[in-house]
């Protein structure tokens, strides 16, 4: 009898344990997938008299990278956005991210700039 509880509580984890290698670990669900983009209206940083909003890419596919050129894993990120904007596949959009524009330009210029364009909230908006 005293053995039970025991057993009970090694066959409950043997079978979540089972349940848990059947997942594909690389597969998560984003809840952002078929979304609307949310309205923003930030100026470009290369040309700050023009603004940027999801309203010019109505219609299109397009993704948006957010970066900043303090941020340390976007370096990272930044090769695999370059070879996505080489295969030219989809319009892809960087949004630099509380960071000064002269600062997130020569992030750009020193390691490439895979953007169609870029936008900058300087605010973190």
């Amino acid at each position: 009898m005293r053995f039970l509880l025991p057993l009970g509580i090694f066959a409950l984890l043997v079978i979540l344990l089972a349940l848990g290698l059947t997942l594909d670990p690389k597969k998560v669900p984003s809840p952002l997938i078929g979304k609307v983009a949310p309205a923003f209206d930030l100026p470009q940083l290369h040309n700050s008299s023009a603004n940027f909003s999801p309203e010019d890419f109505k219609g299109k596919v397009w993704i948006l990278n957010v970066w900043a050129s303090w941020c340390v894993s976007c370096r990272a990120e930044h090769k695999v956005i370059t070879r996505l904007a080489n295969m030219n596949l989809v319009d892809i959009v960087g949004l630099d991210y509380k960071d000064e524009p002269a600062d997130g330009q020569r992030w750009l210029r020193q390691f490439g700039n895979p953007y169609t364009l870029s936008a900058v909230d300087l605010e973190g908006r």
